[in-house]
């Protein structure tokens, strides 16, 4: 390899002028270990110990322990009302919006009045006729006994009458025939009073029962579409977040949710912990978490629960740098009762390892 000439002037002045420093140093090493090999008592300067590993340092948000849960309708249709906003509390089974639901209403009330019907016939089959009718029919069987006695005291005389000579064959014949009639129409009106006193038939019975079910499920079905028009809450809690208003649309698919509920009175940390310090993690271990609106105030807790799978970052810091393909584990930290931290607030979150003291 040439050499160019400028840089072979320089190397040729430097190298005699730096000849007596490399040959101090030279001996200053040979002096330094001759004394080790001379003396192997003497003592060596030793690299210092690290400090050990007190915490896990992880990144994470504050969510409530309930989680974020999104209400959506139980049925598709327009919203008439939301009567909560975001901040307000709301209860269990409370009613936080209301579908349109006039026609619905009107099914219930049209399912009401069959039961009503249904429930009438079957106590009309069960407890027979009215007293009315009870005495109607009574007096029909006294009027036909009557009619007949009538007839049968006629039939006597007419016949006397023939056997002397008295009479013709034709109302003797006529009168006969007029108490047969009447002997007709007292059995008549005995059967009729017998069908009016009698009790319920199975059969009669049954069916007037099972159009009574049959009603009351109807009405049953009419209630249950009309009580998917109001949407309730499912936990006690804060409402997080309003996601519609009055006259929107929504399904019962779950793609339009309503609102957004909390329980901010539980809270917790989900903290993502680097693949790097998973086998230090024990469940109970104490915890803390900070963050910058709140300076170095610390909020305590304890881990509550570690995940089993390992995923990619999804709570990122603000430097740009940082590596987002990373592999981490989650970790719940269950802060202690009371606390009273914004949902969705990104904390540094410190989970102790050993106690220092």
């Amino acid at each position: 390899m040439s050499v160019n000439p400028m840089h072979r002037r320089y190397l040729s002045i430097a190298c005699p002028l730096l000849l007596p420093f490399c040959l101090a140093a030279a001996w200053a090493l040979a002096g330094a270990s001759s004394a080790r090999a001379a003396d192997p008592t003497a003592p060596t300067r030793e690299r210092p110990t690290p400090a050990p590993r007190t915490v896990i340092a992880a990144l994470g948000r504050v969510e409530p322990l309930s989680e974020e849960i999104r209400i959506a309708a139980a049925m598709t249709g327009r919203l008439a009302e939301v009567l909560l906003d975001e901040g307000q509390p709301v209860t269990r089974g409370q009613v936080v919006a209301t579908l349109e639901n006039a026609d619905h209403l009107a099914r219930v009330q049209e399912a009401q009045a069959n039961v009503a019907i249904a429930q009438a016939a079957l106590e009309r089959v069960i407890n027979g006729a009215r007293p009315s009718e009870r005495e109607e029919a009574a007096a029909a069987v006294g009027e036909a006994q009557a009619h007949l006695t009538r007839a049968e005291r006629e039939l006597a005389r007419q016949t006397g009458l023939a056997q002397k000579r008295l009479g013709s064959g034709q109302d003797l014949d006529n009168v006969g025939s007029a108490r047969d009639v009447a002997q007709a129409q007292l059995a008549r009106a005995r059967a009729r009073l017998a069908v009016v006193d009698s009790p319920a038939r199975a059969d009669e019975q049954a069916r007037a029962e099972a159009e009574l079910a049959l009603a009351q499920a109807r009405l049953a079905v009419a209630r249950a579409l009309y009580e998917k028009s109001f949407v309730r809450s499912p936990i006690d809690g804060v409402v997080l977040r309003r996601f519609r208003r009055a006259g929107e649309q929504v399904t019962e698919m779950g793609d339009t949710p309503i609102l957004a509920v909390g329980d901010l009175a539980h809270l917790r940390v989900r903290a993502e912990v680097d693949e790097a310090d998973i086998a230090l993690l024990r469940v109970g271990q104490d915890a803390y978490v900070q963050a910058d609106a709140y300076g170095e105030r610390r909020f305590p807790g304890r881990v509550g629960r570690i995940g089993s799978l390992m995923g990619r970052k999804q709570v990122l810091s603000d430097d740009p740098a940082e590596r987002k393909d990373t592999r981490v584990l989650e970790v719940l930290i269950d802060l202690e009762p009371g606390l009273a931290l914004p949902a969705g607030l990104r904390v540094d979150a410190y989970i102790v390892i050993e106690s220092s003291g």
